[in-house]
């Protein structure tokens, strides 16, 4: 052949086969996103289980996709599987959520000591924007139940605050601590009493603005301590 001459035009049956993997993998990433996010909302309550049947029919989707989301979600800890039972929400205890609160504290107190550390001016910027837009934000919604803008811009928070650590590790860790935690926190929301979250958000970046790394690892290290202890108290007998 001249090696001059073009490639031919790939044809089109490989140009599918390309394409069929490439919908799959999309398909089992649009259910896990979907899931993962029910599950931190509490739309699936603890131990209730998951019926491929019931998911196939939701999605409108073979199985393939749903058993690969499930177990994407089961690696990181969002459901569990029983032998011949199938797959069910994760169980919620005491034990758990006072494990998370420590690893955040231990996590995140480290991200936030490098993000001083390493202050920069974008780090800055993206922290008081973070807020700024948190502060928009009504708690609640109209109907007096959770707000989902709320809930979208409090983690984007929390990653701006950790987000100059310059460790995608950090950073995803911090960010699947949180989602964990925060499910517990979606679980007893509605038993919750209100407290000025605002003004903690505001004392720990004024601290993070003012270089004071201690002050800032103690502020948030309360901050999280008061939302464990605000869902303890509301956490069932016998959990």
């Amino acid at each position: 052949m001249d090696q001059s001459e073009p490639l031919a035009p790939e044809p089109a049956a490989a140009a599918d086969a390309k394409a069929v993997p490439d919908k799959a993998n999309s398909l089992t990433r649009s259910v896990y996103q979907q899931l993962r996010a029910d599950l931190v909302a509490g739309v699936y309550r603890p131990g209730e289980k998951l019926r491929a049947e019931d998911l196939r029919k939701r999605f409108d989707i073979g199985s393939s996709p749903i058993r690969e989301a499930l177990n994407r979600l089961l690696a990181e800890g969002f459901v569990v599987l029983e032998e011949q039972k199938g797959f069910r929400v994760a169980p919620v205890s005491v034990e758990e959520l006072e494990e998370l609160v420590r690893a955040r504290c231990l996590i995140d107190g480290a991200a936030v000591r490098e993000s001083i550390g390493r202050y920069d001016t974008e780090w800055e910027e993206g922290l008081v924007l973070a807020l700024h837009r948190l502060s928009r934000i009504a708690r609640r919604g109209s109907d007096g139940g959770d707000n989902p803008e709320w809930e979208r811009v409090h983690r984007a928070f929390h990653m701006a605050l950790v987000g100059g650590c310059g460790s995608r590790w950090l950073t995803r860790i911090s960010a699947q601590l949180f989602d964990t935690a925060e499910r517990y926190r979606l679980l007893a929301a509605s038993e919750l009493s209100p407290r000025n979250e605002l003004d903690e958000h505001k004392t720990i970046t004024q601290a993070c603005l003012e270089h004071d790394a201690d002050a800032a690892v103690r502020l948030l290290e309360a901050h999280y301590a008061s939302t464990c202890r605000t869902i303890l108290a509301h956490f069932p007998r016998g959990s």
